[in-house]
């Protein structure tokens, strides 16, 4: 037995189901759905789904004793046929569950029906789609039924086996091509049970899922069973393909302890036989052929007699049936899966035993026992697989010394390498510590595989280059749950640099990979790995010089695709390269970078400024030098210099390499014109008098260094004396009249003839006649000039304007002619009479003093109103003064510096608040872009409560 616990039993379903309709001859069953087949002709249809139940009678209007021969259910319990033999002949018929009376399908009458085939994927409540009747002369039939039509939709013939005159007992529906191919059949020898009872043997299928998986016919030989796989046959080419596999046979003294004793009936379900024998049935598990329960029925003492008849089954709901004379008996199956897995890993068949486990505990049993045969077997590595996978049945330890024990240290790596694929991500400590045990196992391995055979020392076997991958393969995988310190000590210890630095570059140490393939000459690999984007600059400082040693190219053109490198801290390496010779036609790389990082990324570090500086001094060609002391690389920075080198630095150098033109240059743009000019002319006079011609806003010192250039020039020439005073003269054409005659003429020795230079002193005393014929003119036209503005003066005192007697104060709104408020500052006005002083301005608009006054400092800025304010207090101090009366004025013997302090703050107050109208000048422009109300009285000035009107006072606005 497989268990203790019952899998299979059985109970009375219904005592009298034929209800006194005759006997049960034949019964099938679908979705809680019996349907019954008496020797009276009746069908009856049990529906336990709904408690509910119906007779047909099919004699009716048929001849003689009938008797249903055979009925069939759908799946679904909806529909049903039904076969009625008697008085010599058959009629089939189709009923619904809906329907209170069946239809006759006429054109298979004669017919015996042993088998139908249902539409499992398509069929419905309503309607069949296509179904497949079998018949005993072995015809087959295509029948459609719609529910709602009463009626057939068609029934057409689709086949026959002329080659095998046997009747169908099954059908799958296979058979559209067959009509012009070969049959292909299996014939087994003896008696087919039952057959004097029924009339046909039987064909089982079990049905998962609407396929069937797998079959078995009760034959004469034994139960003839195997597993179907349509999948095959439908890829076949030609549809010839056999599609039952794991085909057997189940021999019946197996069922009856050695005794041949054929069932009369069976059953079949995922992993059992139900084998009726007599009045019990056998279950006998499929897969080991074993009985594991039997199971006995309570009959009545009527019918035990005539025993149980047969047995059917029930897909849908998963049951299974059996019934004798009268009786029903249901039979129910209870997790008959569960110790499956105890079958499988008896029969060793571990995939299937491995599949049908429930739990981690059967599954360490199944992987216990295939460790267990592995490990007799010798097959040590299989068996560390499987004893990897083993969670409670052995312990960690146990597993391991049973390897150490008989020194398999492959299987132990194998187990360890196992184990670390079943740790969770929590195990930390357990990952970390076999991962080490791990590694040195590898490590071992290598070197044993070195010390077994010296011919492999040129790493030329192919176990050895294996390991070494698979190794490397591992240090991948584990490089985060690995101790770095621990795992490297272990590499050096065992002398695997090449894994060491292989390590070191998984762990993002880099420093440990760059300096190996330094130290291997290899600078391209170290250069890759200080590319990678997470390499830290400072490595890139660290080793440059080493670097550029070993190849300079690949090290600068590297250099110049990193763009977030601080080049200052390159200068070392750079300077370490450039202190070595070099070919005279070498690229200068250093030269290359710096020039990269000036002109490129536009550096303006002095110190990259300056090596550049100075390997340009150091070339045979000064043109480099002088290109680059001409470039102005901080133009266009606001503020900013031109250059970023540092020119004394650069003038020494430029001094000690005896670069003369660079120095020439150096000393002008340091504004050293006058050692510029004289290092020139040890050069070149044409340089001299170039730089002595860039100097423009003093014309001293340039008349100075033409003046170097002239003596320069003139002592140089070794001609005749005429010739040297033609080129004399020449020269001072080239200064564009800076120089004359009398400046050069020092030059000249003593003994130089004054005729000879007749010429040029002519020339030189007509121009100055010339210019002092322009200084004439250009003071007569001053005097006229100053004429001018004193007759404006005097006709600026006499004028006058027009005031009406009803004018109104642009501000106040008041006129103008009103008597005068404040006669302390009145007083420092022309007084009229008593009224108020006022401004009268030339567009018409009139203000008196003291409104234009509070208007100007109001719309004017916080400085100017202060300073106007100031004024208009010092007018008020000093309004007892006398002044002068405004329309007297000055007059034109009268100076400016007899005016009164109270004249002088008043004439600064006018200019102050009566430059020009404030209603329309500047001053009423600037107003646009003010506010009409001030922010803090805004809220206050929409505020439209009533107030006491009579606090109101009415302003009048002068435009």
């Amino acid at each position: 037995m497989e268990s203790s616990r019952q899998v299979f039993s059985v109970d009375l379903l219904e005592r009298y189901a034929a209800k006194g309709r005759g006997v049960i001859t034949c019964m099938a069953a679908g979705n809680d759905v019996i349907v019954l087949g008496t020797s009276k002709g009746w069908v009856i249809r049990h529906d336990f789904g709904v408690g509910d139940s119906f007779d047909i009678d099919l004699s009716v209007g048929r001849p003689g004793e009938q008797s249903i021969h055979r009925v069939f259910v759908d799946p679904g319990g909806s529909h049903c046929i039904a076969t009625v033999v008697g008085g010599g002949t058959s009629d089939t018929f189709y009923t619904h569950a809906k329907w209170a009376k069946p239809r006759i399908l006429t054109r298979l009458k004669g017919l015996l029906v042993n088998t139908v085939a249902w539409n499992r994927q398509h069929i419905t409540e309503a309607y069949t789609k296509e179904i497949i009747l079998g018949t005993e002369n072995g015809q087959l039939y295509e029948v459609s039924v719609e529910e709602k039509d009463k009626k057939e939709k068609y029934i057409k013939f689709l086949f026959e086996l002329n080659e095998l005159p046997e009747e169908f007992t099954g059908l799958q529906s296979v058979f559209a091509s067959y009509a012009e191919r070969a049959v292909h059949f299996m014939e087994l020898p003896g008696e087919i049970p039952n057959r004097q009872v029924h009339g046909f043997c039987e064909l089982h299928f079990f049905i998962k899922q609407r396929r069937a998986i797998h079959f078995a016919w009760l034959s004469g030989a034994g139960i003839y069973h195997g597993g179907l796989n349509f999948a095959a046959h439908y890829s076949s080419p030609n549809g010839d393909q056999n599609f039952v596999e794991n085909k057997a046979l189940l021999d019946y003294s197996k069922c009856s302890e050695g005794v041949m004793v054929k069932p009369t009936s069976m059953a079949v379900s995922e992993y059992h036989f139900l084998l009726l024998i007599g009045n019990k049935v056998k279950v006998v598990n499929r897969i080991n052929q074993q009985i594991v329960e039997e199971l006995y029925f309570d009959q009545t003492s009527d019918a035990v007699s005539r025993g149980v008849l047969a047995l059917c089954s029930d897909a849908s709901a998963g049951l299974f049936y059996a019934y004798d004379q009268n009786s029903i008996f249901q039979v129910s199956v209870s997790d008959e899966g569960r110790d499956m897995w105890k079958v499988y890993l008896d029969l060793k068949e571990y995939a299937a035993a491995l599949a049908n486990c429930r739990d981690a505990l059967q599954r360490d049993q199944v992987y216990l026992v295939q460790a267990e045969d592995a490990f007799i077997g010798k097959d040590f590595l299989r068996a560390a697989s499987f004893y990897a996978k083993i969670n409670f049945a052995l312990s960690f330890e146990e597993i391991t010394l049973k390897f150490i024990s008989i020194g398999e240290q492959d299987a132990v790596r194998t187990f360890l390498l196992r184990k670390l694929d079943n740790f969770s991500k929590d195990d930390k400590c357990q990952i970390t510590m076999i991962s080490t045990w791990v590694t040195e196992l590898y490590l071992d391995k290598i070197n044993r595989l070195l010390l077994e055979d010296d011919a492999i020392s040129d790493h030329s076997s192919s176990e050895y280059q294996s390991i070494i991958t698979e190794f490397r393969a591992f240090l991948s995988d584990c490089k985060d749950v690995l101790d770095e310190a621990t795992t490297m000590k272990l590499l050096e210890s065992y002398g695997r640099v090449d894994e060491l630095v292989f390590f070191a570059s998984l762990k993002e140490e880099h420093e440990i990979v760059v300096h190996h393939y330094i130290q291997l000459g290899e600078a391209k690999k170290a250069l890759r790995v200080l590319q990678k984007p997470n390499v830290q600059a400072e490595l890139q400082y660290k080793f440059a010089p080493d670097l550029i040693m070993l190849d300079a190219y690949e090290t600068v053109e590297s250099w110049m695709t990193k763009k977030d490198l601080n080049p200052r801290k390159l200068i070392p390496a750079m300077m370490r390269y450039s202190s070595e010779p070099h070919a005279k036609n070498e690229t200068h790389e250093v030269i290359k970078y710096l020039e990269y990082c000036v002109h490129r990324l536009q550096n303006e570090d002095p110190g990259i400024h300056n090596l550049l500086l100075s390997l340009y001094a150091k070339q045979d060609d000064e043109s480099s030098l002088l290109r680059f002391l001409q470039c102005k690389f901080g133009k266009g920075q606001l503020n900013g210099p031109e250059f970023f080198y540092d020119p004394k630095y650069a003038l020494r150098l430029c001094l000690k390499e005896k670069r003369m033109r660079a120095c020439v240059h150096i000393y002008s743009m340091m504004s050293m014109h006058e050692e510029a000019v004289a290092l020139a002319l040890q050069v070149d006079p044409e340089l001299a008098m170039a730089e002595a011609d860039k100097v423009e806003d003093d014309e001293d010192l340039r008349k100075k260094l033409w003046l170097m250039v002239a003596k320069h020039v003139i002592e140089q020439e070794k001609g005749t004396k005429r010739e040297n005073i033609r080129k004399a003269i020449a020269f001072l054409k080239e200064t564009d009249g800076l120089l004359k005659i009398e400046d050069i003429l020092p030059f000249f020795p003593d003994f130089a003839l004054i005729d000879d230079f007749k010429e040029a002193i002519c020339s030189s005393l007509e121009d100055y006649n010339e210019q002092i014929e322009k200084l004439k003119d250009e003071m007569n036209d001053a005097t006229h000039g100053a004429d001018n503005i004193r007759n404006d003066i005097s006709a600026l005192a006499q004028r006058y304007a027009v005031v009406k007697k009803d004018e109104a104060c642009g501000v106040c709104g008041r006129k103008i002619l009103n008597a005068a408020d404040d006669y302390r500052m009145a007083r420092t006005y022309t007084s009229v009479g008593s009224m108020a002083p006022f401004y009268v301005f030339p567009c018409g608009h009139s203000f008196h003093v003291n409104c234009l006054i509070a208007h100007v400092t109001k719309c004017s800025s916080e400085s100017q109103a202060e300073y106007i304010l100031d004024l208009q207090k010092q007018l008020t101090l000093l309004g007892n003064e006398p002044s002068k009366e405004m329309n007297g004025g000055l007059t034109e013997e009268e100076p400016i510096a007899s005016m009164t302090p109270g004249d002088k703050i008043r004439s600064q107050l006018d200019d102050a608040i009566a430059s020009e109208c404030p209603y329309c000048g500047d001053l009423m422009i600037r107003e646009i872009s003010l506010h009409f109300l001030e922010e803090k009285d805004e809220s206050e000035a929409w505020d439209i409560t009533p107030q006491n009107l009579s606090s109101q006072k009415s302003i009048s606005l002068i435009a």
